[in-house]
Protein backbone atom coordinates (compact mmCIF):
# COMPACT_ATOMS: atom_id res chain seq x y z
CA UNK A 1 0.00 0.00 0.00
CA UNK A 2 1.25 3.35 -0.65
CA UNK A 3 1.45 6.40 1.71
CA UNK A 4 -1.40 8.70 1.30
CA UNK A 5 -0.72 12.46 1.22
CA UNK A 6 -2.99 15.86 1.34
CA UNK A 7 0.35 17.91 0.08
CA UNK A 8 1.87 16.89 -3.14
CA UNK A 9 4.30 19.66 -3.91
CA UNK A 10 4.34 19.13 -7.30
CA UNK A 11 0.66 19.90 -8.22
CA UNK A 12 1.78 23.43 -10.10
CA UNK A 13 3.11 21.34 -12.73
CA UNK A 14 0.17 20.07 -14.25
CA UNK A 15 -0.38 21.41 -17.59
CA UNK A 16 -4.05 21.14 -18.32
CA UNK A 17 -3.81 22.69 -21.48
CA UNK A 18 -1.99 19.01 -22.62
CA UNK A 19 -4.19 16.97 -21.03
CA UNK A 20 -6.73 15.57 -23.62
CA UNK A 21 -9.12 12.34 -22.53
CA UNK A 22 -10.85 11.67 -26.04
CA UNK A 23 -7.82 8.97 -26.98
CA UNK A 24 -7.86 5.29 -26.35
CA UNK A 25 -6.56 4.36 -22.95
CA UNK A 26 -3.01 2.53 -24.40
CA UNK A 27 -0.05 3.50 -22.94
CA UNK A 28 2.39 4.81 -25.58
CA UNK A 29 5.07 2.60 -25.37
CA UNK A 30 3.83 -0.74 -24.81
CA UNK A 31 0.29 -0.31 -26.19
CA UNK A 32 -1.62 -2.25 -23.37
CA UNK A 33 -4.69 -1.61 -21.93
CA UNK A 34 -3.82 -2.91 -18.56
CA UNK A 35 -3.18 -0.13 -16.06
CA UNK A 36 -2.83 2.86 -17.98
CA UNK A 37 -1.60 6.02 -16.21
CA UNK A 38 -1.88 9.71 -17.73
CA UNK A 39 0.96 11.90 -16.71
CA UNK A 40 -0.53 15.14 -15.94
CA UNK A 41 2.15 16.71 -17.22
CA UNK A 42 2.88 16.14 -20.56
CA UNK A 43 -0.54 14.02 -21.01
CA UNK A 44 1.24 10.90 -21.86
CA UNK A 45 0.17 7.33 -21.35
CA UNK A 46 1.92 4.98 -19.42
CA UNK A 47 1.49 1.91 -18.13
CA UNK A 48 2.22 0.67 -14.25
CA UNK A 49 3.66 2.37 -11.28
CA UNK A 50 5.88 0.42 -9.25
CA UNK A 51 9.87 0.61 -10.29
CA UNK A 52 10.76 -0.64 -13.56
CA UNK A 53 7.30 0.39 -15.31
CA UNK A 54 6.94 2.52 -17.47
CA UNK A 55 5.21 5.63 -15.99
CA UNK A 56 8.27 5.03 -13.22
CA UNK A 57 11.27 5.68 -15.83
CA UNK A 58 9.05 8.19 -17.27
CA UNK A 59 9.00 10.09 -14.15
CA UNK A 60 12.73 9.81 -13.16
CA UNK A 61 13.76 10.77 -17.13
CA UNK A 62 11.94 13.63 -17.27
CA UNK A 63 11.18 14.81 -13.79
CA UNK A 64 7.22 14.71 -14.34
CA UNK A 65 5.42 13.56 -10.50
CA UNK A 66 2.10 13.68 -11.09
CA UNK A 67 -0.15 10.68 -12.50
CA UNK A 68 -3.66 10.13 -13.02
CA UNK A 69 -4.80 6.20 -13.33
CA UNK A 70 -7.23 5.92 -15.84
CA UNK A 71 -9.86 3.91 -14.28
CA UNK A 72 -9.25 4.43 -10.75
CA UNK A 73 -9.23 7.94 -11.23
CA UNK A 74 -7.23 8.27 -8.43
CA UNK A 75 -3.96 10.66 -8.21
CA UNK A 76 -0.38 9.10 -7.60
CA UNK A 77 3.05 11.18 -6.95
CA UNK A 78 5.86 8.71 -9.04
CA UNK A 79 8.89 8.31 -7.95
CA UNK A 80 7.81 8.71 -4.67
CA UNK A 81 4.80 6.54 -5.32
CA UNK A 82 2.34 8.09 -2.71
CA UNK A 83 -1.37 8.97 -3.59
CA UNK A 84 -2.54 12.38 -3.92
CA UNK A 85 -6.05 13.72 -2.36
CA UNK A 86 -6.77 17.06 -3.53
CA UNK A 87 -10.15 18.88 -4.24
CA UNK A 88 -8.08 20.90 -6.83
CA UNK A 89 -7.87 17.96 -8.98
CA UNK A 90 -11.67 17.40 -9.44
CA UNK A 91 -11.75 19.30 -12.90
CA UNK A 92 -8.84 16.72 -14.47
CA UNK A 93 -11.59 13.83 -12.95
CA UNK A 94 -14.41 15.80 -14.37
CA UNK A 95 -13.10 16.07 -17.60
CA UNK A 96 -12.10 12.32 -18.47
CA UNK A 97 -15.76 11.09 -16.62
CA UNK A 98 -18.76 13.55 -16.96
CA UNK A 99 -21.70 12.86 -14.53
CA UNK A 100 -25.16 14.32 -14.82
CA UNK A 101 -27.53 14.06 -11.99
CA UNK A 102 -31.00 14.20 -13.01
CA UNK A 103 -31.75 17.68 -11.88
CA UNK A 104 -28.50 18.81 -14.32
CA UNK A 105 -30.38 16.35 -17.11
CA UNK A 106 -34.34 18.54 -16.38
CA UNK A 107 -31.86 21.77 -17.00
CA UNK A 108 -30.16 21.30 -20.02
CA UNK A 109 -32.64 22.38 -22.42
CA UNK A 110 -33.53 25.60 -20.54
CA UNK A 111 -29.99 26.97 -20.25
CA UNK A 112 -28.91 29.53 -23.09
CA UNK A 113 -25.57 29.98 -20.77
CA UNK A 114 -21.84 29.93 -22.58
CA UNK A 115 -19.07 28.09 -20.61
CA UNK A 116 -15.65 28.88 -20.93
CA UNK A 117 -12.84 26.17 -21.28
CA UNK A 118 -9.70 25.84 -19.99
CA UNK A 119 -8.27 27.32 -23.48
CA UNK A 120 -10.09 30.27 -22.86
CA UNK A 121 -12.64 29.62 -25.60
CA UNK A 122 -16.33 30.17 -24.88
CA UNK A 123 -19.25 27.19 -26.38
CA UNK A 124 -22.71 25.93 -25.66
CA UNK A 125 -22.55 22.14 -24.11
CA UNK A 126 -23.96 20.60 -26.75
CA UNK A 127 -22.69 22.80 -29.90
CA UNK A 128 -19.13 21.29 -29.48
CA UNK A 129 -17.12 20.07 -32.80
CA UNK A 130 -16.01 16.95 -33.18
CA UNK A 131 -12.82 16.53 -34.40
CA UNK A 132 -12.21 15.06 -38.30
CA UNK A 133 -9.71 12.42 -37.77
CA UNK A 134 -9.67 11.78 -41.83
CA UNK A 135 -12.53 10.93 -43.50
CA UNK A 136 -14.94 10.49 -40.56
CA UNK A 137 -17.29 13.40 -41.43
CA UNK A 138 -20.03 10.67 -42.28
CA UNK A 139 -19.97 9.64 -38.84
CA UNK A 140 -19.60 12.95 -37.29
CA UNK A 141 -23.31 14.23 -38.51
CA UNK A 142 -24.97 11.40 -37.31
CA UNK A 143 -23.21 11.48 -33.54
CA UNK A 144 -24.13 15.60 -33.36
CA UNK A 145 -27.78 14.74 -34.78
CA UNK A 146 -28.32 11.68 -31.95
CA UNK A 147 -27.19 14.26 -29.41
CA UNK A 148 -29.84 16.59 -29.88
CA UNK A 149 -32.48 13.89 -29.34
CA UNK A 150 -33.35 14.73 -25.69
CA UNK A 151 -34.86 11.02 -24.76
CA UNK A 152 -31.60 9.32 -26.16
CA UNK A 153 -29.50 12.14 -25.01
CA UNK A 154 -31.01 11.93 -21.48
CA UNK A 155 -31.06 7.78 -21.34
CA UNK A 156 -26.96 7.96 -21.98
CA UNK A 157 -25.97 11.18 -19.82
CA UNK A 158 -26.67 8.44 -16.93
CA UNK A 159 -24.32 5.28 -17.14
CA UNK A 160 -26.28 3.58 -14.65
CA UNK A 161 -29.61 3.50 -17.31
CA UNK A 162 -27.80 0.73 -19.17
CA UNK A 163 -24.29 -0.14 -17.06
CA UNK A 164 -26.33 -3.32 -16.02
CA UNK A 165 -26.70 -4.44 -19.27
CA UNK A 166 -22.95 -5.28 -19.82
CA UNK A 167 -23.59 -8.52 -17.69
CA UNK A 168 -26.43 -9.67 -20.28
CA UNK A 169 -24.46 -9.96 -23.68
CA UNK A 170 -22.51 -12.82 -24.15
CA UNK A 171 -18.43 -12.47 -23.80
CA UNK A 172 -16.58 -11.16 -26.35
CA UNK A 173 -19.57 -8.85 -27.63
CA UNK A 174 -18.21 -5.93 -29.42
CA UNK A 175 -21.63 -4.39 -30.03
CA UNK A 176 -21.94 -3.17 -26.14
CA UNK A 177 -18.98 -1.30 -26.53
CA UNK A 178 -20.94 0.74 -29.01
CA UNK A 179 -23.14 1.50 -26.26
CA UNK A 180 -20.35 2.92 -23.56
CA UNK A 181 -18.56 5.09 -25.64
CA UNK A 182 -22.14 6.18 -27.20
CA UNK A 183 -22.22 7.05 -23.59
CA UNK A 184 -18.93 8.40 -22.69
CA UNK A 185 -19.05 11.00 -26.19
CA UNK A 186 -22.63 12.18 -25.17
CA UNK A 187 -21.49 12.91 -21.76
CA UNK A 188 -18.38 14.76 -23.55
CA UNK A 189 -20.33 16.68 -25.45
CA UNK A 190 -22.65 18.17 -22.74
CA UNK A 191 -20.00 18.58 -20.61
CA UNK A 192 -20.07 21.87 -19.24
CA UNK A 193 -16.76 21.68 -17.44
CA UNK A 194 -14.23 21.28 -20.75
CA UNK A 195 -10.75 21.78 -21.04
CA UNK A 196 -11.47 22.32 -24.72
CA UNK A 197 -14.51 23.62 -26.57
CA UNK A 198 -14.13 20.77 -28.90
CA UNK A 199 -14.37 16.77 -28.70
CA UNK A 200 -12.09 13.92 -30.48
CA UNK A 201 -14.61 11.13 -31.49
CA UNK A 202 -11.64 8.63 -31.87
CA UNK A 203 -12.51 6.19 -29.33
CA UNK A 204 -16.51 6.04 -30.67
CA UNK A 205 -15.26 5.49 -33.94
CA UNK A 206 -12.84 2.67 -32.62
CA UNK A 207 -15.97 1.30 -31.40
CA UNK A 208 -17.45 1.64 -34.90
CA UNK A 209 -14.74 -0.10 -36.85
CA UNK A 210 -14.24 -2.82 -34.32
CA UNK A 211 -18.17 -3.62 -34.13
CA UNK A 212 -19.11 -3.14 -38.09
CA UNK A 213 -16.36 -5.70 -38.33
CA UNK A 214 -14.55 -2.48 -40.63
CA UNK A 215 -17.04 -2.06 -42.43
CA UNK A 216 -17.52 1.82 -41.28
CA UNK A 217 -13.43 3.43 -41.75
CA UNK A 218 -12.16 6.29 -40.02
CA UNK A 219 -9.96 6.78 -42.92
CA UNK A 220 -12.37 6.46 -46.36
CA UNK A 221 -15.54 8.55 -46.35
CA UNK A 222 -19.22 6.78 -45.76
CA UNK A 223 -22.80 6.96 -46.26
CA UNK A 224 -24.46 8.40 -43.13
CA UNK A 225 -27.65 6.83 -44.27
CA UNK A 226 -26.04 3.42 -44.34
CA UNK A 227 -23.95 4.41 -40.87
CA UNK A 228 -27.01 5.63 -39.07
CA UNK A 229 -28.98 2.62 -40.03
CA UNK A 230 -26.40 0.33 -38.59
CA UNK A 231 -25.53 2.02 -35.90
CA UNK A 232 -29.07 2.43 -34.43
CA UNK A 233 -30.21 -0.99 -35.22
CA UNK A 234 -26.62 -2.20 -33.53
CA UNK A 235 -27.39 0.07 -30.52
CA UNK A 236 -31.00 -1.17 -30.27
CA UNK A 237 -29.82 -4.88 -30.18
CA UNK A 238 -26.45 -4.35 -27.44
CA UNK A 239 -29.32 -2.57 -25.43
CA UNK A 240 -31.54 -6.27 -25.28
CA UNK A 241 -33.75 -5.00 -27.55
CA UNK A 242 -36.18 -7.36 -28.83
CA UNK A 243 -39.26 -7.21 -31.61
CA UNK A 244 -41.73 -4.90 -28.95
CA UNK A 245 -41.50 -0.99 -29.25
CA UNK A 246 -40.53 -0.53 -25.94
CA UNK A 247 -37.72 -2.86 -25.85
CA UNK A 248 -35.10 -0.38 -26.28
CA UNK A 249 -34.63 3.56 -25.90
CA UNK A 250 -34.08 3.40 -29.98
CA UNK A 251 -37.51 1.90 -30.79
CA UNK A 252 -39.18 3.87 -28.46
CA UNK A 253 -37.66 7.07 -29.48
CA UNK A 254 -38.04 6.56 -33.51
CA UNK A 255 -39.60 3.20 -35.18
CA UNK A 256 -42.82 4.08 -36.26
CA UNK A 257 -45.31 1.49 -38.19
CA UNK A 258 -47.09 1.09 -41.42
CA UNK A 259 -49.24 -0.89 -43.80
CA UNK A 260 -47.56 -1.75 -47.12
CA UNK A 261 -50.23 -2.45 -50.09
CA UNK A 262 -48.59 -4.60 -53.00
CA UNK A 263 -49.62 -5.81 -55.96
CA UNK A 264 -47.75 -7.49 -59.17
CA UNK A 265 -48.14 -5.59 -62.24
CA UNK A 266 -49.28 -7.69 -64.98
CA UNK A 267 -47.09 -7.81 -68.25
CA UNK A 268 -47.79 -5.33 -71.01
CA UNK A 269 -47.31 -8.15 -73.79
CA UNK A 270 -50.60 -10.06 -72.77
CA UNK A 271 -53.69 -9.39 -74.32
CA UNK A 272 -57.35 -8.40 -72.69
CA UNK A 273 -58.29 -11.63 -72.25
CA UNK A 274 -55.26 -12.73 -70.33
CA UNK A 275 -55.01 -9.78 -68.21
CA UNK A 276 -58.61 -10.23 -67.35
CA UNK A 277 -57.67 -13.95 -66.02
CA UNK A 278 -54.74 -12.85 -64.41
CA UNK A 279 -56.30 -9.75 -62.32
CA UNK A 280 -58.57 -13.30 -61.18
CA UNK A 281 -55.31 -14.75 -59.85
CA UNK A 282 -53.47 -14.91 -56.20
CA UNK A 283 -50.60 -14.01 -57.62
CA UNK A 284 -51.60 -10.51 -59.20
CA UNK A 285 -54.00 -9.73 -56.21
CA UNK A 286 -53.79 -6.94 -53.63
CA UNK A 287 -51.68 -8.21 -50.27
CA UNK A 288 -51.43 -6.24 -47.31
CA UNK A 289 -47.96 -6.47 -45.01
CA UNK A 290 -47.13 -5.02 -41.57
CA UNK A 291 -43.97 -3.22 -41.21
CA UNK A 292 -41.81 -0.81 -39.08
CA UNK A 293 -39.43 1.80 -39.90
CA UNK A 294 -37.03 4.02 -38.01
CA UNK A 295 -36.49 6.07 -40.65
CA UNK A 296 -38.54 6.98 -43.83
CA UNK A 297 -36.69 7.01 -47.67
CA UNK A 298 -38.27 10.40 -49.79
CA UNK A 299 -37.90 10.19 -53.43
CA UNK A 300 -36.82 13.06 -54.79
CA UNK A 301 -38.56 13.41 -58.71
CA UNK A 302 -36.29 13.30 -61.46
CA UNK A 303 -34.15 16.07 -62.86
CA UNK A 304 -34.96 17.81 -66.08
CA UNK A 305 -33.28 16.66 -69.33
CA UNK A 306 -33.24 19.81 -71.08
CA UNK A 307 -31.56 23.04 -70.28
CA UNK A 308 -33.40 26.58 -70.76
CA UNK A 309 -33.19 29.09 -72.67
CA UNK A 310 -30.00 30.46 -71.55
CA UNK A 311 -28.88 27.19 -71.83
CA UNK A 312 -28.20 26.85 -67.86
CA UNK A 313 -29.79 23.77 -65.59
CA UNK A 314 -32.63 25.06 -63.64
CA UNK A 315 -32.45 23.14 -60.32
CA UNK A 316 -35.82 22.22 -59.59
CA UNK A 317 -37.07 23.07 -56.02
CA UNK A 318 -40.06 20.52 -54.71
CA UNK A 319 -42.51 21.04 -51.27
CA UNK A 320 -41.73 18.62 -48.52
CA UNK A 321 -45.90 17.86 -48.69
CA UNK A 322 -45.52 16.31 -52.10
CA UNK A 323 -42.80 13.95 -51.19
CA UNK A 324 -44.59 12.89 -48.03
CA UNK A 325 -47.24 12.22 -50.33
CA UNK A 326 -45.52 8.84 -50.68
CA UNK A 327 -46.55 7.36 -47.40
CA UNK A 328 -50.58 8.86 -47.24
CA UNK A 329 -51.63 5.23 -48.18
CA UNK A 330 -53.20 6.32 -51.69
CA UNK A 331 -50.28 7.02 -54.29
CA UNK A 332 -48.41 4.33 -55.65
CA UNK A 333 -44.67 3.84 -56.05
CA UNK A 334 -43.03 1.18 -58.78
CA UNK A 335 -40.89 -1.20 -57.80
CA UNK A 336 -38.72 -3.38 -60.08
CA UNK A 337 -36.63 -6.10 -59.39
CA UNK A 338 -34.76 -8.23 -62.44
CA UNK A 339 -37.91 -10.46 -63.09
CA UNK A 340 -40.89 -8.56 -62.14
CA UNK A 341 -42.54 -5.24 -61.16
CA UNK A 342 -44.54 -4.26 -58.04
CA UNK A 343 -46.73 -1.14 -57.04
CA UNK A 344 -46.63 -0.42 -53.77
CA UNK A 345 -48.41 2.30 -51.84
CA UNK A 346 -47.72 2.71 -47.65
CA UNK A 347 -49.68 3.79 -45.02
CA UNK A 348 -48.60 4.95 -42.15
CA UNK A 349 -50.32 3.74 -38.57
CA UNK A 350 -48.00 5.03 -36.08
CA UNK A 351 -45.93 7.71 -36.27
CA UNK A 352 -42.89 8.27 -33.91
CA UNK A 353 -41.99 10.84 -31.12
CA UNK A 354 -38.92 11.73 -33.75
CA UNK A 355 -39.17 10.83 -37.49
CA UNK A 356 -36.22 10.59 -39.40
CA UNK A 357 -36.49 11.25 -43.03
CA UNK A 358 -34.15 10.58 -45.73
CA UNK A 359 -33.79 12.14 -49.02
CA UNK A 360 -32.95 9.93 -51.49
CA UNK A 361 -30.85 12.02 -53.67
CA UNK A 362 -27.98 9.90 -55.30
CA UNK A 363 -29.06 7.28 -57.95
CA UNK A 364 -26.88 4.43 -59.42
CA UNK A 365 -26.86 3.35 -62.98
CA UNK A 366 -24.62 1.25 -64.98
CA UNK A 367 -21.64 3.72 -65.51
CA UNK A 368 -21.54 6.16 -62.80
CA UNK A 369 -23.38 7.56 -59.91
CA UNK A 370 -25.52 10.66 -60.46
CA UNK A 371 -26.79 13.08 -57.50
CA UNK A 372 -30.29 14.82 -57.68
CA UNK A 373 -29.74 18.88 -56.97
CA UNK A 374 -33.71 19.25 -55.99
CA UNK A 375 -34.17 21.69 -53.24
CA UNK A 376 -36.61 20.69 -50.86
CA UNK A 377 -39.00 23.39 -49.58
CA UNK A 378 -39.77 22.66 -46.00
CA UNK A 379 -41.30 25.06 -42.78
CA UNK A 380 -38.62 24.67 -39.51
CA UNK A 381 -41.88 24.47 -37.28
CA UNK A 382 -45.64 22.86 -37.24
CA UNK A 383 -45.68 20.60 -39.85
CA UNK A 384 -48.73 18.61 -40.05
CA UNK A 385 -48.24 15.20 -40.61
CA UNK A 386 -51.77 13.79 -39.25
CA UNK A 387 -53.25 13.32 -42.92
CA UNK A 388 -50.61 10.88 -43.24
CA UNK A 389 -51.91 8.68 -40.57
CA UNK A 390 -54.05 5.62 -42.25
CA UNK A 391 -58.04 6.68 -41.63
CA UNK A 392 -58.21 4.24 -38.60
CA UNK A 393 -55.46 5.84 -36.49
CA UNK A 394 -56.98 9.58 -37.58
CA UNK A 395 -59.07 11.08 -35.03
CA UNK A 396 -60.42 14.53 -34.11
CA UNK A 397 -58.56 14.62 -31.10
CA UNK A 398 -54.98 13.36 -32.13
CA UNK A 399 -52.86 16.00 -33.94
CA UNK A 400 -49.12 14.82 -35.54
CA UNK A 401 -47.23 18.27 -35.67
CA UNK A 402 -43.40 18.30 -35.79
CA UNK A 403 -40.35 20.71 -35.83
CA UNK A 404 -37.15 20.57 -37.38
CA UNK A 405 -34.51 19.93 -34.57
CA UNK A 406 -31.38 18.38 -37.48
CA UNK A 407 -31.20 18.90 -40.90
CA UNK A 408 -27.81 17.02 -42.72
CA UNK A 409 -26.44 18.22 -45.73
CA UNK A 410 -23.79 16.54 -48.34
CA UNK A 411 -21.74 19.04 -50.73
CA UNK A 412 -19.18 18.27 -53.29
CA UNK A 413 -18.97 15.40 -55.67
CA UNK A 414 -21.93 13.19 -56.62
CA UNK A 415 -20.84 10.41 -54.59
CA UNK A 416 -22.28 9.77 -50.90
CA UNK A 417 -18.49 8.25 -50.56
CA UNK A 418 -17.24 11.13 -51.23
CA UNK A 419 -17.67 15.20 -50.56
CA UNK A 420 -18.25 16.45 -47.38
CA UNK A 421 -20.96 16.45 -44.90
CA UNK A 422 -22.26 19.61 -42.33
CA UNK A 423 -25.05 19.55 -39.66
CA UNK A 424 -27.66 22.35 -38.76
CA UNK A 425 -29.03 21.75 -35.18
CA UNK A 426 -31.13 23.38 -32.95
CA UNK A 427 -29.86 24.70 -29.32
CA UNK A 428 -33.12 24.66 -27.44
CA UNK A 429 -32.23 26.80 -24.89
CA UNK A 430 -31.27 29.50 -26.98
CA UNK A 431 -34.30 28.41 -29.57
CA UNK A 432 -30.95 29.50 -32.19
CA UNK A 433 -29.45 27.37 -34.56
CA UNK A 434 -25.80 26.50 -35.60
CA UNK A 435 -24.09 25.07 -38.48
CA UNK A 436 -21.33 22.36 -37.25
CA UNK A 437 -18.55 20.82 -40.04
CA UNK A 438 -16.34 19.15 -38.18
CA UNK A 439 -14.69 21.07 -35.69
CA UNK A 440 -16.19 24.43 -37.42
CA UNK A 441 -19.65 26.09 -35.36
CA UNK A 442 -21.29 28.93 -36.74
CA UNK A 443 -25.04 30.44 -35.64
CA UNK A 444 -27.12 30.59 -38.76
CA UNK A 445 -30.14 31.81 -39.70
CA UNK A 446 -33.45 29.88 -39.91
CA UNK A 447 -33.83 30.75 -43.65
CA UNK A 448 -30.65 29.61 -44.78
CA UNK A 449 -31.12 25.92 -43.84
CA UNK A 450 -33.83 25.26 -46.49
CA UNK A 451 -31.45 26.81 -48.95
CA UNK A 452 -29.48 23.61 -48.39
CA UNK A 453 -29.22 20.46 -50.26
CA UNK A 454 -30.54 18.51 -47.05
CA UNK A 455 -29.79 14.83 -47.05
CA UNK A 456 -31.25 13.55 -43.56
CA UNK A 457 -33.52 15.54 -40.97
CA UNK A 458 -34.86 14.24 -37.87
CA UNK A 459 -37.92 15.96 -36.40
CA UNK A 460 -39.64 16.32 -32.78
CA UNK A 461 -43.21 15.74 -32.42
CA UNK A 462 -44.48 18.65 -30.21
CA UNK A 463 -46.43 17.80 -27.44
CA UNK A 464 -49.22 20.22 -26.97
CA UNK A 465 -52.10 18.61 -24.58
CA UNK A 466 -53.69 15.46 -24.00
CA UNK A 467 -54.58 15.13 -28.15
CA UNK A 468 -51.53 13.73 -28.30
CA UNK A 469 -51.83 10.98 -26.04
CA UNK A 470 -53.51 8.46 -28.14
CA UNK A 471 -50.42 8.76 -30.21
CA UNK A 472 -47.58 7.38 -27.37
CA UNK A 473 -45.87 4.37 -27.92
Amino acid sequence: MSDISRNCPYLDTINRHLLDFDFEKLCSISLSKINVYACLVCGKYFQGRGIGTHAYVHSVATDHHVYLNLETLKFYCLPDNYEIKDSALDDITYVLMPTFSSKEIEEIDKSSKFCRAFDGRTYLPGIVGLNNIKHNDYCNVILQALSHVPPLRNYFLRECNYEKLAAKRPSGDNLFLLVQRFGELMRKLWNPRNFKAHVSPHEMLQAVVLSSQKKFQITEQGDPVEFMSWFLNSLHIALGGKQKTNSSIIYKTFRGSMKVYSRKIIPLDKSIDERLQLMLQDEYKEVCADSNFLYLTLDLPPQPLFKDELRENIIPQIPLFNLLAKFNGVTETENKTYKESFMRRFEITQLPKYLILYMKRFTKNTFYIEKNPTIVNFPIKDVDLTELLSPAKRTDNIRCHYDLIANIVHEGEPDPGKGAYRIHVLHRGSGKWFEMQDLHVTEILPQMITLSESYIQIWEKVLDGPEMEGQSS
